[in-house]
Formats: structure tokens, C-alpha cells, sequence
């Protein structure tokens, strides 16, 4: 697909709203003869107990991951990131970095800004690696957690710098997994499809990009990145739905830029074409009309052409680029996928081997 990087603040898109409720429940004590060996532990007394000690385990969790975050400053645009090891390197959004080069880096425990260079952005993955100059004292490296461990119903915090407020923190829950999300290209969007997000209650404001969600073990679990919009407040924020790219997406890349200066493997499948929406005579979406095709590519190899029009892939109907890119975000290279497809007024069926992005 034709993904190009692009500069903003913030991502935001429309989304359904959804809610999650979980609830926990208190036992108490019975003597051997069922009758009560003394007073049990009140609801209301427990109350205060239980959350004493988890606002010691929010406490902890900060006082261990503050020195992993940092504000970032371009040209144009705030953001966060989170030190990724001890040689200075920072792992962000690309929409952070947008076309940028250079930044000025601040940690969230307070200090003078330090410089940092653009190490590689990726924008198919909206992530990018920048690197300080300087590392300064008592910043450190974050750990990662293990994305496949990440459930429904997990306590998150947030941590960025949410509109320039360097260092602060959000809770919510784990509110779902594996959401496939696009971006847009308008207002700086890098329009990159990214699946397996996590689905987080965490407020995630515009600067928060880049920052950290974390677990309860001081674990970061995610990378914030795209908060959702509530259509029928016309484009208003819809408290309560933000996406966080997994842990496991973001070592893949962040290891192969530092490495390579690139990302060499992305992963990620790919009908290696470029194409657009069509409208059919009613103006509504209808399809990706090929507009290139090498032979060499996957959808090339199948027999695909310019001017033919993908109309199904799988099991998915597909009416737009965008339908396109998220049933793609579900595949892996190598993937057989069979395609329908429209060529002059009659309709094809082909099986594609999928290429890589």
C-alpha cells in the first residue's frame, strides 16, 4: 500500500463507543462450628484497605517508570517517548517525529532539555527511534512486557505528557485486544493501518503519543498512540477509547532500526500495490481500483493488472483503501488469500500469495 509520513500532535478517529465494568468481591472468616469465631471485616472498613494498597502499587509503579519517559520537542509538534536502552535511544510515534531530524528531549523527572537525532521513523507502524546526544543521570531504560500475556479487564496506567504537562499519569483498564485501527492522512495522520492494538480506558490526550502504558509490574505494554473521536458530538473526544501499539510490535521495529538503521523485516503482509477507492454510479464506495502492480509483487504474480478493481479478500468484502488495509493487517507474508476481483464488466477469482511490506 502507498503509506507516506506525516507532522501532528495527535491522532483521533471515529469509533463506536464501548464501556467495560469489572467488580470485586470480599470473603470472610467462619469458625470450624460455622458460627462466627469474631467480627468479619466490614465492607466498609475493607474498602479503605484495598484501596490503600492499590494506590501503593500506582505509587511504585510510578517511582519506577518516571525516569523511562520523556517529553519530546520538534519543530511543530509535542510528544512523548520512553527510553528503550541505555545508549540513549528513544522509541516514539512517527507521527511525533513527523519529517523532523532533530528534538529537544526532556525527562519527565525535571532536568534541561538534551538533543536528540531522528535514528529511523517507520510510519507503517506510526514508530520511530530517536537517539540522545547525552544521556542524562538517572534516566533509564523501561522494560518491556510480554504482549501476549496483555487481557480484558487489566489495571493500565498512562504516562506522557499530555498537552506539554511533562510526566503525568492516567489509570483505566485493558478495554480490549487485537483492535485493527487506520489512521487518516488529514491532520497530520501518517495513515498507517496497525493491528493488534490495545484498547485502553487510560485518557489519551493529545501529547501522550508516544509515551507508556503500563501494567501493574512496571511493565510497559503498549505505546499510546491514537485517541477516538464520537461522531455525533461532530468530532468531539469520546472519553474513555485509546489505542496503544502492543510491546511486541514495538521491540520488533525499534530492534531492527537500532540495528540496521531500518526496519528490515516488517512482518507485515502486503498485495505489493498501489491502488484507490472507486465509487460506483451511485457514489458510494466499491472498491480498490489497482492503479500499479509490479510483476514481481504479489498481486502481480496472481495476475492482477491496472484498472482492475479488488472487490473481495477472503472472507471480507472490500468497498475502500482503507477496508483493504485492515483485512490485510490480519495476515502475515506468505499468507494464500483468494481475491475477487472486477476487470472491464466481468468478475475474477484468484488466489494470492501475500507479499511482505
Amino acid at each position: 500500500m502507498d503509506l507516506s509520513p506525516a507532522r501532528t500532535r495527535a491522532r483521533r478517529l471515529p469509533l463506536p463507543l464501548t464501556a467495560v465494568v469489572c467488580a470485586a468481591a470480599l470473603v470472610g472468616g467462619c469458625s470450624a462450628g460455622g458460627d462466627p469465631a469474631g467480627p468479619a471485616l466490614s465492607t466498609q472498613a475493607a474498602a479503605p484497605l484495598a484501596a490503600n494498597d492499590l494506590q501503593d502499587d500506582y505509587q511504585a509503579v510510578i517511582k519506577e517508570v518516571l525516569p523511562s519517559v520523556v517529553q519530546i520537542d520538534a519543530a511543530s509538534s509535542l510528544g512523548s517517548g520512553v527510553v528503550y536502552d541505555d545508549k540513549g535511544h528513544v522509541v516514539t510515534n512517527a507521527h511525533v517525529v513527523g519529517e523532523e531530524k532533530t528534538f529537544k528531549v526532556t525527562a519527565a523527572t525535571g532536568g534541561q532539555p538534551v538533543e536528540a537525532r531522528l535514528v529511523s521513523s517507520y510510519p507503517e507502524q506510526d514508530l520511530a527511534v530517536i537517539r540522545l546526544t547525552t544521556v542524562p543521570q538517572g534516566l533509564r531504560a523501561a522494560r518491556f512486557g510480554d504482549s501476549a500475556a496483555v487481557d480484558m479487564g487489566q489495571i493500565v496506567l498512562a504516562m506522557g505528557s499530555p498537552l506539554g504537562l511533562s510526566g503525568s499519569v492516567t489509570q483505566g483498564i485493558v478495554s480490549a485486544t487485537g483492535r485493527t485501527v487506520s489512521e487518516g492522512r488529514t491532520g497530520g495522520g501518517t495513515g498507517a493501518t496497525i493491528g493488534n492494538m490495545v484498547q485502553t480506558s487510560a485518557a489519551i490526550n493529545p501529547g501522550n503519543s508516544g509515551g507508556a502504558l503500563l501494567n501493574l509490574d512496571s511493565e510497559v505494554i503498549g505505546i499510546p498512540t491514537l485517541a477516538a473521536t464520537d461522531p455525533a458530538l461532530g468530532g468531539g473526544s469520546a472519553p474513555g477509547i485509546g489505542f496503544a501499539i502492543p510491546a511486541s510490535m514495538v521491540r520488533t521495529v525499534a530492534d531492527q532500526i537500532i540495528k540496521d538503521g531500518k526496519v528490515t523485516d516488517s512482518g507485515r503482509a502486503a498485495l505489493n500495490i498501489t491502488g484507490r477507492t472507486v465509487l460506483d454510479d451511485d457514489y458510494n464506495p466499491a472498491g480498490v481500483a489497482v492503479v500499479e502492480a509490479p510483476a514481481d509483487g504479489a498481486a502481480g504474480k496472481a495476475g492482477l493488472k491496472p484498472g482492475d478493481v479488488i472487490t473481495r479478500f477472503g472472507d471480507t468484502d472490500i468497498t475502500t483503501i482503507t477496508s483493504l488495509s485492515e483485512a490485510l493487517a490480519s495476515r502475515r507474508p506468505g499468507d494464500v488469500v483468494t481475491t475477487v476481483y472486477v476487470r472491464g464488466t466481468e468478475s475474477h477469482k484468484t488466489d494470492i500469495t501475500l507479499g511482505e511490506m
